[in-house]
């Protein structure tokens, strides 16, 4: 009888520690999201910097717009139109974040370009529904659904681009070798991660917890309660199998995800993978740190993949 209650007792335990992992990692529980700016050193000097910028693009008059993904989840965007017949970015955001401040800055150097804007709250964030963050392995898929969003607004001949920061790196890179129309043109990716596993794992040492007993409660939360798994795919072995232009910026001092990762993605794409670092910049930070060399490496990368 006593074992029968310290099996008990460990399967409580077990599935206790299981729910709590999932919560803290992958949940869109509300004390996780916010929309402060990140703290730290890195970051505080560009707070008002960051803080302008969002302003700015908050001023913009913009549609909604909405599709549903593969799984049924009415997911949102905004749409802003600078010009007919111009070329589309389509921007996905990071973790528990939104596109307002991480996508500020391609978004207002595109302007100036006129080229126009999709800005999408990825699945669980903002107005799009959900309730399980995965890391990119369904948001690979919420991709195409936007992708065929603009198709039938725009037309197929529709010239667009794929971009992302960190999560939403990660993520259009995880699209690269899952035949993507003709009409993408190109992936951008800022700050990527590798693979949500080792991304996770760097979390998980950072925090000083055990990796090994750690890691495997976060993927075993991600199988039997998020229905995913986090080993699927990675930004590495799809970049390895595309045939699509990518460029990568990263900063050389992102403390979060560090910029071997990226490094890791460009060897695997080879030719078709231009890695472009900014020197002193932390995580996100690129364009804060040195908006002239990250606009100056958009615009070639647009000018080779747009024929602009």
């Amino acid at each position: 009888m006593i074992i029968v209650w310290i099996a008990a007792g460990v399967l409580l335990l077990s599935a206790a520690a299981l729910f709590v992992v999932y919560d803290i990692c992958f949940s869109g529980n509300k004390k996780y999201m916010g929309d402060e700016l990140p703290k730290g050193e890195q970051y505080v000097p560009y707070h008002d910097v960051i803080r302008r910028c969002m302003e700015l693009v908050r001023m913009e008059p913009y549609e909604e717009v909405s599709v549903y993904s593969h799984d049924g989840l009415k997911l949102a965007g905004k749409y802003y139109h600078r010009a007919n017949g111009a070329p589309l970015i389509i921007f996905f955001h990071g973790y528990r974040c939104n596109s307002l401040r991480d996508g500020n800055g391609i978004f207002l150097y595109t302007k100036t370009l006129r080229y126009n804007i999709l800005l999408v709250d990825q699945r669980v964030h903002g107005k799009s529904e959900g309730k399980t963050i995965t890391f990119g392995i369904k948001e690979r898929y919420d991709c195409f659904c936007w992708v065929d969003w603009a198709m039938q607004k725009f037309g197929p001949e529709q010239k667009i681009i794929l971009a992302g920061l960190s999560m939403g790196a990660a993520t259009v890179l995880m699209t690269a070798d899952m035949g993507l129309p003709e009409n993408i043109k190109g992936i951008m990716a800022d700050c990527p991660y590798s693979s949500p596993k080792v991304v996770i794992r760097k979390v998980i040492r950072d925090m000083n917890l055990p990796v090994g007993i750690t890691y495997w409660l976060a993927k075993t939360a991600a199988k039997l309660i998020g229905k995913f798994d986090l080993e699927e795919t990675s930004a590495v072995e799809a970049v390895s199998n595309s045939k699509i232009p990518i460029l990568i910026i990263h900063g050389d001092d992102d403390r979060f995800v560090p910029c071997t990762m990226s490094r890791e993605c460009q060897k695997a794409g080879g030719d078709i993978v231009e890695l472009v670092l900014v020197e002193g910049a932390g995580h996100g930070m690129s364009h804060c740190v040195d908006a002239k060399k990250y606009e100056e490496a958009t615009l070639t990368f647009f000018r080779k993949t747009l024929g602009e």
